[in-house]
């Protein structure tokens, strides 16, 4: 690696053959050295599940200037503990990017998705962090689009950086024209309905399949990322992972002592 470059780190949870991680490394590498810890197989929805009691193996997929790929066998997060823990504990990163996701992270989803889970990983590691997504789902979305959204984003971080614990999660609508422009929100923290469908084997046993519909909360406030993606917003909802919730302490102070 270039001592004198921006060093990034990028993962996922999609998996290194996906086209949004492939985006992501192509807008990196023209602004810094690339080093690569991406997961082996799909890991969606993981959240910050680390692997406690099989062992994680790695294998280095492709070194070249500049670049760096590795593909390790645990989770999102555990691509980012390892990273950050072993594989790249010579030369910290200036930067963790996460995605580009095949679908948002948005609102309530960011509780569960690996990717937000790398950038939780990264400003655990004081590192500043950010995890883009595009609200595409299929697994061959044309995640080239979301690039100048990346670049810019990226571009923005590396030169002033981000306050402290702080990481963004941008999410990208997937459009038929340009987007109509960039919103810092909050997530929505509506609920999800239907989550599970049940069915049936042909050997007559019965199964369930998660599926669900998201009933949004914020319905006409222009508060949170769901009301502007809907509208053609690229959405920045800046998060931390400090989930106490401050302004109730002394309620519960009241309550229990």
């Amino acid at each position: 690696m270039d001592q004198k470059r921006p060093l990034i780190l990028i993962s996922n949870d999609d998996g290194y053959n996906y086209n949004g991680i492939q985006s992501l490394i192509k807008v990196a590498r023209t602004m810094a050295d690339v080093f690569v810890v991406a997961p082996a197989v799909h890991q969606s929805g993981k959240s910050s599940a680390i692997t406690f009691v099989n062992p994680v193996r790695t294998t280095l997929l492709k070194q070249e200037p500049g670049l760096t790929v590795y593909l390790a066998t645990g989770t999102p997060a555990d691509c980012v503990k390892l990273a950050l823990s072993q594989l790249m504990a010579d030369h910290m990163p200036d930067l963790v990017l996460a995605g580009i996701n095949h679908g948002y992270n948005s609102g309530l989803n960011t509780l569960y998705s690996g990717t937000m889970a790398c950038a939780f990983e990264g400003i655990l590691h004081d590192v500043p962090s950010v995890a883009f997504s595009y609200g595409d789902y299929s697994s061959d979305a044309d995640t080239s689009v979301c690039e100048e959204v990346v670049r810019h984003v990226t571009e923005r971080v590396l030169k002033d950086g981000l306050p402290k614990d702080v990481c963004l999660n941008v999410n990208i609508p997937k459009m038929d024209g340009p987007f109509k422009g960039m919103k810092v929100t909050t997530g929505d923290m509506g609920h999800w309905v239907n989550e599970w469908e049940h069915r049936v084997d042909p050997t007559g046993r019965d199964y369930y399949w998660l599926t669900g519909e998201f009933e949004i909360a914020d319905k006409n406030e222009g508060l949170t990322d769901y009301y502007w993606l809907e509208r053609g917003y690229v959405t920045v909802t800046p998060t931390h992972v400090d989930q106490t919730d401050f302004v109730s302490m002394k309620a519960i102070s009241d309550l229990l002592l």
